[in-house]
C-alpha cells in the first residue's frame, strides 16, 4: 500500500509573503521524505483551498490522507476550523489529523538559529538586550552550521563550534534577554504552549525569555522589550514565535524597534521542515486513529 499524501493546512494571508513561504517550508519538509506526495491547501484567502484539494485527491483514487495543521499552538483553527472542512471531505477518504507542530525542541532549535543569522553571536560586543521567541540545540555541528563567522563591526569570537565558542555562547546568553513574541490567541491551551516554549528556551541559558503577544494577549510586544529593559537586561532581541511573514508578524517587527535584535519568522529552516516530517510519521503510525472516513456510496 502507498504512503498516506501528507496535506499541510495552512491558514493562509492577503500578504503574499505568507504563501510563498509556506510553500517554501513544503517544498522542503518534501525533500526530506523523497517520494512521498506533499500538497499544500489554505483555509482561507489563498489558493488551493482546503475542500478544492481534497476533491482532487479523491477523483484521483487517493485513499488516505494525513492533515497537518500548520499551527504552532492548539487553538481554534486546529480544533475546530480545520476538523470542520475535513469532515467535509469527499466519500471514501480516510483523513487522520495530525498534532500540530508545538511545543517542540525543534520549534526551539529553530528560534534560536533564527536569533544567530540575526546576528546574535558571541562575536557582538555591546550592551544590547534580547527579546527572542524560542530556544536552540546543545549540538556543535548543528550550531557550528548556523552561526555566522564574525559581525560587522564587532570583535571576532572563537571559531564556531569549538568549546572556546560555547563558553562564549554561554556568557553571551547571561547577559542577553529574549521576547517570545507570538501572534496571539484567546485560548488558554494556546497561550499555555506559549509560555512552555518559553520556558525552555530560559533553560537553555538565557538571563530573562518573556512571551509577548501580537493580538488578543497581553503583554504586547513593545511592552515586554520595556520591560526587560527596566529589569536591567544588557541586550534584548525579539525572536517571533511565527511561521511566515504578514499583518501579526509586522507587528512584531514594529513592536520591536526598541530591541536590539529582530530575527525573522521561522519560514522554511532545517528543524521546521523536519518538524513536518516528523509529525506525519507520528499520525501515520499503525496506533493512529482515523479523525474522518467518508464511505463511498
Amino acid at each position: 500500500m502507498s504512503a498516506p499524501v501528507l496535506l499541510v493546512v495552512a491558514h493562509g494571508s492577503r500578504d503574499p509573503r505568507h504563501a510563498a513561504t509556506v510553500h517554501a517550508l513544503v517544498r522542503r519538509a518534501g525533500s526530506l521524505r523523497p517520494g512521498l506526495r506533499v500538497e499544500t491547501a489554505f483555509l482561507d484567502f489563498n489558493l488551493p483551498s482546503v475542500a478544492g484539494v481534497l476533491d482532487r485527491l479523491a477523483a484521483e483514487g487517493v485513499r488516505d490522507v494525513v492533515a497537518l495543521p500548520l499551527l504552532l499552538t492548539r487553538a481554534f483553527h486546529a480544533k475546530a476550523d480545520i476538523p470542520a472542512v475535513l469532515r467535509q471531505a469527499p466519500p471514501g477518504l480516510r483523513i487522520r489529523q495530525a498534532e500540530v507542530l508545538g511545543p517542540s525542541p525543534l520549534l526551539v532549535a529553530a528560534v534560536q538559529r533564527r536569533l544567530y543569522e540575526a546576528g546574535l553571536t558571541p562575536a557582538t560586543r555591546n550592551t544590547t538586550g534580547v527579546v527572542l521567541a524560542s530556544a536552540g540545540s546543545t549540538d556543535p555541528e548543528a550550531i557550528a552550521a548556523i552561526a555566522p563567522a564574525s559581525t560587522r563591526g564587532t570583535t571576532p569570537g572563537p571559531p564556531a563550534g569549538t568549546t572556546a565558542w560555547h563558553r562564549a555562547v554561554d556568557e553571551m546568553k547571561r547577559t542577553t534577554g529574549v521576547v517570545l513574541a507570538s501572534a496571539g490567541s484567546t485560548d488558554p491551551e494556546a497561550i499555555a504552549a506559549i509560555a512552555e516554549t518559553a520556558r525552555e528556551l530560559r533553560r537553555t541559558g538565557w538571563c530573562s525569555v518573556r512571551p509577548a503577544f501580537a493580538s488578543a494577549s497581553l503583554p504586547r510586544t513593545e511592552d515586554a522589550v520595556r520591560a526587560m529593559r527596566a529589569d536591567g537586561v544588557r541586550r534584548v532581541a525579539v525572536a517571533p514565535y511565527v511561521i511566515a511573514p504578514g499583518r501579526l508578524p509586522d507587528r512584531i517587527a514594529a513592536g520591536a524597534a526598541e530591541a536590539d535584535v529582530l530575527a525573522d519568522v521561522l519560514g522554511p529552516s532545517p528543524e521546521l521542515a523536519q518538524l513536518l516530517v516528523d509529525r506525519y510519521e507520528e499520525c501515520h503510525a499503525p496506533a493512529a486513529k482515523p479523525l474522518a472516513t467518508r464511505a463511498a456510496g
